[in-house]
């Protein structure tokens, strides 16, 4: 079984609509078991568990949000390294395209680095001109389709990798796949 954990903070409910998103994608590949968490609720024990890991924060000033931040920083030290591995993947919301959504999930990225997690963004295209590279991201509330389907990709695809890399599920690898997953590349 594939553990998925699908962690948040959010201040509007527009990061943790992205997580549900996000949970709803892990949840496309079979034999997967996820968890939906925010900040508030989880603890270490929560990455101990899981496989893989989708990290979500919102925007604030154009970095992490201060409560996610400090969600890390207070982790037992005698955890430090026992997450060597593990797969992640980001997702961000702002106020505005623009906003530092990407910049956020680059910090989320490092943290994630820091902890000694294996990091993916993804080649796919959720929408004309629209991709997850560094982590799916949203302007507000994920209400275009292309920013949903980003979202669940994201998941899907953490599931597809934590099956294949941790768990050696061939099947699983994003590439055999029959998904679209490029119908609007170069568009």
């Amino acid at each position: 079984m594939t553990k998925i954990l699908v962690l948040y903070h959010s201040n509007t409910t527009n990061t943790q609509r992205m997580a549900k998103l996000v949970a709803e994608g892990a949840q496309q590949l079979d034999d997967t078991e996820v968890r939906l968490r925010s900040i508030e609720e989880a603890d270490h024990t929560d990455l101990e568990w899981c496989d893989g890991l989708a990290l979500g924060s919102p925007t604030n000033y154009g970095c992490v949000s201060w409560q996610m931040k400090r969600w890390w920083d207070q982790q037992p030290i005698e955890n430090w390294g026992k997450r060597d591995g593990k797969i992640g993947c980001v997702f961000s919301s702002a106020g505005a395209w623009g906003g530092g959504q990407e910049w956020t999930c680059m910090a989320l990225l490092s943290i994630l680095i820091n902890y000694g997690f294996l990091v993916f963004g993804l080649t796919d295209y959720s929408g004309i001109k629209f991709s997850a590279h560094y982590g799916a991201i949203s302007a507000g509330a994920p209400e275009e389709e292309r920013v949903q389907e980003a979202c669940r990709r994201l998941g899907r695809r953490l599931s597809e990798w934590t099956a294949n890399m941790i768990h050696g599920r061939t099947e699983a690898h994003p590439l055999n796949q029959s998904y679209e997953r490029f119908k609007d590349l170069g568009k």
